[in-house]
């Protein structure tokens, strides 16, 4: 990979490009936060060559939600919970309007 790869992969949203220190700083939290939320399964770290766990800019938006939460009074688990109900609930969204769509289109040729 050249640096060229490197410096364009910075724009995307799943690049693994953040240290757990940095993802912590960032988010203005601990390590130990992130390691919690990686036990509860809401997000998955990859890890570099080293065996280090790295942070996507979308890993750390989520983590920013529980931090949120948390703050808020949520216990960890339940916020874990809360922020994947909600992601299945957008998903599901997103999909009841696809099937909405095709059927307008559907009834629209139909009609014609």
């Amino acid at each position: 990979m050249t640096a060229d790869d490197s410096y364009g992969r910075l724009d995307d949203d799943d690049y693994p490009a953040y240290t757990m220190g940095r993802a912590a700083e960032m988010l203005g939290t601990t390590q130990g936060f992130l390691r919690a939320i990686g036990e509860a399964r809401l997000i998955t770290p990859l890890r570099s060559a080293g065996g280090h766990r790295r942070y996507s800019r979308y890993q750390l938006r989520i983590a920013a939600r529980a931090r949120e939460l948390v703050d808020q009074g949520t216990p960890i688990e339940a916020a874990c919970r809360i922020i994947i109900l909600e992601d299945q609930l957008e998903e599901a969204q997103r999909i009841n309007a696809e099937y909405r769509r095709a059927a307008e289109s559907a009834n629209l040729t139909a009609t014609s």
